[in-house]
């Protein structure tokens, strides 16, 4: 059994949520050098708590991540008894059963625990002020997670985009693909996060014995919806698709009627915390987004 205070050459990780967009890419990236294992729905439904404690106490593992979360915004105000249960209670569940096995617990957060009401990077010092019942969930399970053990970790990420789940990114370029216009909202400013970066960001946690805490894990920069699915299109361009639409038009937050909850408007996330204790600086989210379309145009 490894102790408390050390970390294995090689470590074995079970990831709950392992089919989702992100979960799916720690799978892949990290199954090379280490013993992973991945749970999904329906092999396990994290709301039903008495279930996931069951689970986690008779798998054997040295660490644990939860990639998983009810993570569209407006079901969380409507439905808000399995919003607390899924993004608040289960991961407080999931860091006292690491604990018990003296395993490290990695907690995947976002972004809207912040109010974006700043207008420089948010770092990890800043007050958490969300906005949403999304955002306070999210919050209240980074709390639960960090107060069983210094080693855990809550990991903030935004507008994660990957190869293994469509994202905005995939959605418009197959719109341009197809249709003479497309838009996007042009006055919401947060940071992408490339699926495929963050699994190699975080691996020194997997075996180094680096401080727990919060992260914010993110490409480098900021930008808008609009500026983010024409960076797109223009890679697509390079990359030899044959886009109907070339240029993303603006549209306001304020004309998405159909949304319930508010939505932080500027939640560009600083980085500096992850790159120095990892020694891995993230790339700017232009060079991201170009990597990633090349590769989907290209392979």
């Amino acid at each position: 059994m490894v102790g408390k205070n050390s970390f294995p050459a090689v470590s074995r990780v079970l990831i709950l949520g392992g089919h989702g967009r992100l979960g799916a890419a720690l799978v892949r990236q990290w199954s090379a050098d280490h013993d992973v294992r991945a749970l999904a729905r329906p092999e396990l439904d994290v709301a039903d708590l008495p279930a996931l404690e069951r689970v986690l106490a008779a798998e054997n593992f040295d660490v644990l991540v939860n990639g998983t979360g009810l993570t569209n915004v407006d079901r969380c105000e409507s439905d808000r008894a399995e919003a607390e249960t899924v993004n608040a209670r289960a991961p407080g569940l999931m860091a006292r059963a690491a604990s018990e096995k003296g395993a490290r617990f990695i907690h995947i957060s976002t972004d809207y625990v912040f109010d974006g009401e700043k207008t420089s990077p948010y770092t990890e010092e800043d007050e958490a002020r969300p906005l949403s019942f999304y955002g306070r969930t999210k919050r209240d399970g980074e709390v639960a997670a960090l107060a069983e053990s210094e080693r855990h970790l809550a990991v903030r990420v935004s507008w994660v985009f990957g190869p293994d789940k469509p994202s905005f990114v995939d959605a418009i370029v197959e719109r341009a693909l197809t249709q003479d216009r497309v838009e996007a909202i042009a006055d919401k400013t947060s940071s992408p996060t490339f699926s495929e970066d963050v699994a190699d960001w975080l691996e020194p946690f997997l075996t180094g014995d680096l401080p727990g805490g919060l992260y914010h894990a993110c490409n480098l920069g900021g930008c808008t919806w609009q500026d983010y699915g024409q960076h797109a299109l223009d890679c697509a361009v390079r990359a030899g698709a044959a886009l109907k639409a070339r240029t993303v038009d603006p549209i306001p937050l304020a004309s998405m009627k159909a949304f319930l909850a508010p939505r932080p408007p500027h939640t560009v996330m600083d980085t500096s915390r992850l790159a120095r204790v990892t020694g891995r600086t993230p790339r700017p989210w232009q060079e991201a987004v170009e990597a990633y379309i090349f590769q989907k145009f290209t392979r």
